[in-house]
């Protein structure tokens, strides 16, 4: 087990863990790894290769095709019960037409699947073969963990334990892996590299060195996949719970993954209306200006409108009320018939409409007091419903109270 294997992922390799127990009784099958990069997850493919007396292909997603699927697959027929085990790493790259290739060697068992992902298997591996694969999850490395990988990397490292290497900001170290074992260890392996030599051939890793390393930190988030959905979602959901505190930082985590702002702001539009409404009116006004200048200044000065803007929105009083009124309409458009305009409220561009009663008796709103007179504006079937209920919050408690004193014959 190698030091990434050594030190993480508990959970799933321990002596207890029906996975532990799997490999070294030899009877894997079919399995999804899912977890962020840098977490163990084609060191755990290997363990089980190590274990088993089973054919072990590995096979990348990234460069390889259904061409090369058959030939694994006519390759494994000549193993008999040795059996192959087929390790496909970032399986989410591929296609349906390429995991259905694969479906029925998994059924009968001439081929044990063994996947690597980095995204939402439920999104990105076809039913049928994620039905057929028992999925393990593992969990991102903490701290503590990364910690211990530089401890074996110094001790046990072929290069790095002959260089008394002295890593002198291990947190800031952590912090531009971004929780990747991988990048660590990459960057750990650069930093030395760039240390100045000391005597004995010695090496002190500063926060220079890290910094030169790194270039930058390394932001775990996919624009196209799971992190995208994850952290768009926390950060409506902040705005939606009034935290501006956490809506900005989750802006700010998506803007050092590289999201379109254009797409942020996009997403704040369609909240002022569903989460805010008329509890605040002003606020779709600045979420579609947020937009035009986002579109206008581009980055990095859109991150300034982007934070007025979500600030605001997560400061504003709250209704749903008009997101719940078209919902609610909208079901007894789809589900009722369509109900016939009443008499009076339709147009009579001619005589014979005119004479049809179109119109007629139709009341003039400015010829009453405050321009207002109750009337019916529904179908007959539906004069009663009231789709929109105004909440109490903000100015929507005046829009309310103003509702209630013109039409007595509704309850809201």
């Amino acid at each position: 087990m190698n030091i990434i294997g050594r030190t993480c992922q508990k959970s799933q390799i321990d002596a207890r863990s029906p996975l532990r127990r799997a490999i070294e009784e030899d009877r894997v099958g079919s399995i999804i790894l899912w977890g962020p990069p840098g977490t163990g997850k084609t060191t755990i493919a290997r363990i089980i290769a190590g274990k088993s007396k089973a054919r072990f292909v590995p096979f990348s997603a990234v460069t390889s095709g259904i061409k090369e699927i058959k030939l694994i697959i006519a390759e494994a027929k000549g193993y008999g019960q040795k059996g192959t085990f087929l390790f496909i790493d970032e399986i989410h790259r591929f296609n349906k037409a390429q995991q259905d290739a694969l479906l029925h060697s998994v059924e009968d068992g001439l081929i044990t699947l063994i996947g690597a992902t980095t995204e939402n298997p439920s999104f990105e591996v076809i039913p049928p073969l994620l039905s057929r694969s028992r999925v393990y999850v593992l969990q991102p490395l903490t701290p503590e963990h990364l910690n211990k990988i530089i401890d074996q990397a110094l001790a046990q490292d072929a290069i790095l334990s002959k260089l008394k290497v002295t890593v002198e900001d291990r947190d800031y170290l952590i912090l531009l892996s971004g929780g990747d074992a991988r990048m660590l260890l990459n960057g750990l392996e650069t930093a030395v590299r760039l240390a100045p030599p000391g005597k004995d051939d010695s090496r002190k890793v500063g926060k220079k060195e890290i910094e030169e390393a790194f270039q930058r930190k390394y932001v775990m988030y996919d624009k196209g996949g799971e992190q995208h959905y994850n952290v768009i979602s926390a950060f409506i959901k902040s705005i939606r719970g009034s935290d501006p505190d956490a809506a900005v930082y989750w802006l700010a985590r998506m803007l050092e993954g590289g999201e379109d702002p254009k797409f942020i702001a996009r997403r704040m539009i369609i909240l002022a209306s569903e989460d805010i409404g008329n509890a605040d009116p002003y606020a779709i006004t600045l979420a579609t200006s947020c937009f035009t200048a986002v579109d206008y200044i581009g980055m990095p000065e859109a991150r300034i409108v982007l934070a007025q803007a979500a600030t605001y929105l997560a400061s504003c009083n709250k209704s749903n009320a008009s997101y719940a009124a078209i919902d609610a309409a909208m079901r007894d458009a789809r589900n009722m018939p369509d109900e016939p305009v009443p008499l009076h409220l339709r147009n009579a561009p001619t005589r014979l409409m005119e004479d049809l009663g179109y119109g007629a008796e139709y009341k003039y709103s400015h010829d009453y007091e405050k321009s207002f007179v109750e009337q019916q504006y529904l179908p007959d079937r539906l004069k009663d419903n009231v789709y929109y209920h105004p909440t109490n919050n903000g100015a929507e408690q005046n829009i309310r109270a103003r509702l209630t004193a013109w039409w007595k014959s509704k309850k809201r």
